[in-house]
């Protein structure tokens, strides 16, 4: 799936690139053909202008008045052979040269950018006398030179919305998948689960078997608890109010029982031992345990993890803080991507449903709040809390 992803961004991309290119070189083609045919309007013009002042011949004169009127495009200034402003123009804004001085200075700068070798119109020989005509860019020329970055900006545009479309149905087929699989573990470990609970049944029955079974049956009932939570994963859990002082304890004291005596807690809930936040309790409990999971599996089975909770506006926040070997930059990015692991066992799906029951669930935040490499990490919670407990 992630390769056809890859794949079809490859594409898109090198289709607008081949597209714009194509654009690009056939555009410059036009706009050299057009710069052509307008030099040859320019001259005719010139030619005309020329007609009128030295012709006698009627139909000669009318003409060229007709290639003058026709000429509404191109802008034309007229010089001496010096180069001096004669202050005959054409197709520029009257008013503008009116009210500005420099107007026609300027724009005769910007016509020998465009064209350095004007129209030269000879009017005598001896004494030498001529004009010079410099003319700059046609609408139609303009719009030529602009129409590829345009272009540019729609295939820019098309590509956007294709890839946030494309990851759009990316991350929801990636969502269906996990939904499911987590459905499919669910219903697998439901048979197991309620045959356990039948040869529990039996073995109380049978005497000799009081101690173990006690222990037997908060494994049957921890395997219920984990079928009960991937049958969540998939489908909107019910939220109900919680006291998330209580609610983190309860996870902590059970994760304590099995850290190992080299490890450390450290917990400060009291800011919240008289709040309530809509939570799916199972659901909850299943991403502070992998909170917890990861930092001793940071600490290495000996160090000291913190959980801080606090109140904060509108909402609420849980720190669960290790001073274990830390993550890396570049895997900060990564660790809430599915698969992503950095342990020799595991699916690397851990962090990626605890991020999806968090934020779509509970609409929430889930994210590492500062991470440095020998120095620790630290995960970061944020709950809304509801309407009515909302504080100033």
């Amino acid at each position: 799936m992630i390769g056809s992803w890859m794949n079809w961004k490859s594409l898109m991309v090198i289709t607008a690139v081949l597209i714009v290119s194509g654009t690009i070189v056939y555009s410059q083609y036009l706009a050299g053909k057009i710069a052509k045919e307008e030099r040859k309007n320019v001259a005719a013009w010139v030619e005309a202008q020329r007609t009128i002042l030295f012709s006698s011949d009627t139909v000669s004169i009318n003409l060229a008045t007709k290639i003058i009127t026709e000429n509404d495009q191109i802008p034309i200034i007229e010089t001496t052979e010096k180069e001096i402003i004669t202050g005959n123009f054409l197709n520029l804004d009257s008013n503008e040269v009116k009210s500005n001085p420099n107007y026609l200075t300027d724009k005769l700068k910007q016509f020998k950018r465009f064209n350095r070798t004007p129209v030269v119109s000879i009017l005598s020989e001896n004494p030498y006398l001529a004009n010079k005509y410099y003319y700059g860019e046609s609408r139609l020329l303009k719009e030529t030179k602009l129409y590829p970055i345009i272009q540019l900006f729609v295939v820019a545009l098309f590509i956007i919305v294709a890839i946030l479309m494309l990851q759009t149905n990316y991350k929801s087929s990636q969502n269906q998948l996990w939904a499911s699989l987590a459905k499919e573990t669910a219903h697998q470990l439901g048979t197991p689960v309620s045959s356990l609970e039948g040869w529990l049944e039996i073995l109380k029955e049978n005497q000799g078997n009081e101690k173990i079974v006690p222990e037997i049956a908060k494994d049957v009932k921890r395997l219920q608890l984990i079928t009960d939570r991937f049958g969540k994963i998939g489908s909107q859990p019910k939220l109900e109010k919680a006291n998330l002082s209580e609610q983190i304890n309860h996870i902590l004291n059970y994760m304590k029982k099995r850290a190992g005596g080299s490890v450390n807690f450290e917990s400060d809930t009291k800011e919240l031992e008289d709040i309530s936040v809509m939570i799916s309790p199972p659901l909850f409990d299943w991403v502070m345990e992998n909170l917890i999971r990861n930092a001793l599996d940071a600490i290495d089975g000996k160090g000291l993890i913190s959980i801080h909770a606090q109140l904060s506006g509108n909402e609420v926040k849980v720190d669960v803080t290790d001073n274990g070997k830390g993550i890396s930059a570049t895997n900060v990015k990564k660790v809430f991507k599915p698969g992503f692991t950095t342990k020799k066992r595991g699916w690397g799906l851990g962090l990626s449903l605890s991020k999806r029951i968090v934020e779509q669930y509970h609409k929430g935040k889930l994210f590492v709040r500062w991470s440095e490499p020998g120095k620790g990490t630290s995960f970061r919670i944020i709950l809304p809390l509801p309407p009515k407990q909302m504080s100033a």
